[in-house]
């Protein structure tokens, strides 16, 4: 048997969910992603330039893998969208998995959304969705995770689906229940450029609406209809967020560094986009912390039954020989 898990990683971003299969050993032999900015950061990463629309290969012609890895994309679920779900283009997209999971027949999968997936269209659309992955003979677990309780100090709910073609028994990991310090993610502000500062009258806007005795460090985060909160962590990153919708102590915008670091990236993550690109691929990434969690538990399961199967055929293998 092979001692590596191959991986294929669709709608792939800048490669979040790939780098928490890969700390425990998985190949990663496919990936696909349309948006030019995020295939670029992706290959200066990876070595590697994601295939771009998944609609423009047969499912067919994808490589052969263990695991199936897509955060699919979740516009047409999210609140800040319009909510259309399967009335969207986009949100046709999950059955562009399904395709490829009846073609490829993978060992299992994750799949990744935001929270309002479960509720969207009054729970017809997720369920939908269990439905079709159960109807090809997956056994299929979910839960919502908040970033927070995996050690990032960005509030930030997601659904992770996962499957497995066997019935196997899995157990999602246990919530860490904390987060690292802001004071550990953030820069010294003098280390910062001018150019991230607010202005005088947007910095004094935000002073007079904020409450009194605001936690230090903290980032200022505003709401739909204006409102200004100071929190020690951030509200969830946002691809098109606005440039003022999160402000470090209340005088300055999150670093293109900062915004990885509160996505759970290593320093060493190669950022080769200007801010404005970085913002958006950033708001629309992974929590790395919680997708290493789930991937510790995968492959746990995974190789429980491979070990058990190896000594099923050991077993059977020694009473041929009597």
């Amino acid at each position: 048997m092979r001692n590596k898990y191959r991986t294929i990683d669709l709608f792939a971003g800048i490669g979040g969910i790939r780098l928490g299969f890969e700390e425990y050993g998985c190949e990663n032999v496919f990936s696909s992603e349309w948006d030019k900015d995020a295939q670029k950061m992706y290959e200066a990463n990876f070595g590697e330039k994601p295939f771009g629309d998944i609609n423009l290969i047969a499912p067919n012609d994808v490589p052969d893998h263990d695991i199936l890895l897509a955060g699919f994309p979740c516009q047409p679920f999210s609140i800040a969208g319009k909510g259309l779900g399967f009335a969207d283009t986009r949100g046709t997209l999950f059955f562009n998995i399904e395709a490829i999971l009846a073609a490829k027949r993978p060992q299992a999968f994750l799949l990744e959304n935001v929270k309002r997936l479960t509720t969207h269209d009054n729970g017809q659309t997720f369920a939908v969705i269990l439905e079709k992955l159960k109807a090809l003979g997956y056994t299929v677990y979910h839960k919502v995770f908040n970033s927070l309780d995996f050690g990032v100090p960005q509030k930030r709910e997601r659904i992770y689906i996962v499957g497995f073609l066997e019935p196997y028994d899995f157990h999602f990991p246990k919530p860490l229940g904390y987060y690292r310090p802001l004071s550990e993610v953030l820069e010294k502000d003098e280390a910062v450029p001018d150019s991230y500062f607010l202005s005088k009258e947007v910095k004094e806007k935000r002073l007079a609406m904020v409450k009194p005795n605001a936690p230090y460090p903290s980032i200022w985060h505003e709401n739909i209809g204006g409102n200004i909160s100071a929190l020690p962590y951030s509200c969830a990153l946002r691809a098109g967020g606005s440039y003022n919708y999160l402000v470090v102590n209340g005088v300055r915008r999150l670093t293109d560094r900062e915004m990885l670091r509160l996505q759970g990236f290593p320093d060493t993550f190669i950022i080769n986009l200007p801010y404005s690109q970085t913002r958006k691929v950033a708001g629309n990434s992974v929590s790395v912390p919680v997708i290493k969690a789930i991937a510790n538990a995968m492959m746990t399961t995974l190789m429980e039954r491979k070990q058990i199967a190896e000594m099923k055929q050991k077993d059977l293998f020694s009473e041929q020989l009597m």
